[in-house]
């Protein structure tokens, strides 16, 4: 296994919380362990030039110090031994994983040497850029830990994808053929992927000046396509589709809603994955004016959502039923904004053509009858009304009849809780009890 063949780096840690220990009780190492402990440094050395070091700090650009941190954080899962003795020389944070001052200690760092340590520790370093660390702001005296990439680069273990806090994972089956959207929208949504696709060639190859995200805002009409668009982009990278659940970020007390935040994107920073926070509305809304204590609260979560968002490293992706009702302070952190319209008519036959079950059996009198043209629906709309009208067909044993589907649509516009109008459904009128 690949642990095995990191011996040299857990050893030599093991010798130097020896060292460290000994120290704090003012005692004396003797010559053997002076000896162990440069046979193993060698061997670190000798290690760290070889795979799989080299071509994860060839990758991602690791200094020695970078180096030294990740090993650390790695060691309690590699050796649950170092765990242990990391809790031991650190009883204060109860803690099997080190923090910085802790490092500090154990490789004698004082000096430039501990600022150039504490500069490795920085959001933007490396090792947090990359998504190999959890935590990142250098505290001195908070526990960092290995993610699952840096898990799988170094330890060769799977990579296993959690979803972070306050997400629900989505399927993510879905391919291009399947979107039924105008070509601008298309070629919008190609284009806001070339942000997630391109991104090592443009800031690492040619140096672009660094940003995070992408985010994009998909802004239209419930049942347009968005969160569907947002399911075929995940599909298309390889990448898992979390939505962000609105209701456990959002709290009422002070410090809560900060804290969930921090939690979601400290834990998702980095990762291959896409973040979705569907109906985004009621979380970025206008920022109104401060007339009491709790309008400047949220001032300040939406102040702090903004900072989170603008240094997180991985694609985020809002969607919107009311554009004009978010703060045009945050629009200007979108790097795309994807306008999804109303389907036309022949957009709304390809979409009856899609959602009725392909084998289905439907009566002779569907010839007759053009959907699209016949009724103004969303693609939401269109999707519940074809499975409606499947499933009443099924329960009476029948082919599937434009009354199913008179019945299904009508069912369907009766949702938004406005009065529904016989003439709504164009033709198909006459096929609902009580029609001509």
């Amino acid at each position: 296994m690949q642990t095995v063949s990191l011996a040299p780096e857990w050893n030599r840690l093991d010798l130097l919380g020896i060292y460290l220990a000994a120290g704090r009780r003012g005692e004396k190492i003797g010559a053997s362990v002076h000896e162990q402990l440069r046979d193993e440094q060698e061997k670190v050395r000798i290690l760290r030039g070889q795979s799989p070091w080299r071509e994860v700090i060839d990758k991602y650009g690791l200094s020695l110090f970078d180096q030294e941190i990740l090993v650390c954080a790695l060691a309690p899962e590699a050796e649950p031994r170092l765990g242990w003795m990391f809790q031991d020389l650190q009883p204060g944070l109860s803690s099997p994983y080190p923090c910085p001052a802790l490092m500090r200690e154990l490789f004698v760092l004082d000096g430039d040497e501990a600022g150039l340590f504490q500069k490795s520790l920085s959001a933007m370093a490396p090792l947090f850029r990359h998504g190999l660390l959890e935590q990142g702001g250098g505290r001195l005296y908070r526990s960092l830990q290995p993610t699952s990439k840096s898990r799988t680069e170094l330890l060769g273990w799977s990579q296993v994808m959690e979803a972070p806090p306050g997400t629900v994972p989505l399927e993510t089956n879905a391919t291009w053929d399947d979107l039924v959207l105008p070509e601008a929208c298309m070629q919008a949504l190609r284009e806001f992927l070339l942000w997630i696709t391109h991104r090592a060639k443009v800031v690492d190859e040619w140096g672009a000046r660094f940003c995070g995200g992408p985010v994009a805002l998909f802004a239209g009409p419930s049942g347009t396509g968005k969160t569907f668009s947002a399911e075929v982009l995940a599909n298309v990278i390889g990448w898992p589709l979390f939505r962000v659940d609105l209701g456990f970020l959002i709290s009422k007390y002070i410090g809560e809603t900060e804290k969930n935040l921090n939690a979601l994107f400290d834990s998702a920073h980095g990762r291959n994955m896409v973040l979705l926070f569907d109906e985004a509305d009621s979380l970025f809304g206008k920022r109104g004016e401060i007339r009491e204590a709790r309008d400047r609260y949220a001032n300040m979560q939406v102040s702090h959502l903004l900072a989170r968002m603008e240094r997180h490293q991985g694609p985020c992706i809002l969607t919107s039923n009311m554009r004009w009702h978010l703060d045009p302070a945050f629009a200007r952190r979108f790097h795309s904004v994807i306008e999804f319209p109303r389907p036309d008519k022949e957009a709304r036959t390809r979409l009856w053509q899609r959602h009725i079950p392909p084998r289905a059996p439907l009566s002779k009198e569907f010839g007759r009858i053009n959907l699209g043209a016949e009724m103004t629906l969303t693609g939401g709309q269109i999707r519940n009304a074809a499975l409606h009208s499947a499933f009443l067909a099924a329960g009476e044993e029948s082919d599937i009849e434009p009354a199913h589907i008179a019945r299904a649509v009508w069912l369907e516009l009766s949702k938004e809780g406005q009065e529904v109008r016989r003439q709504s459904l164009g033709r198909l009128e006459t096929y609902l009890p009580g029609g001509n």
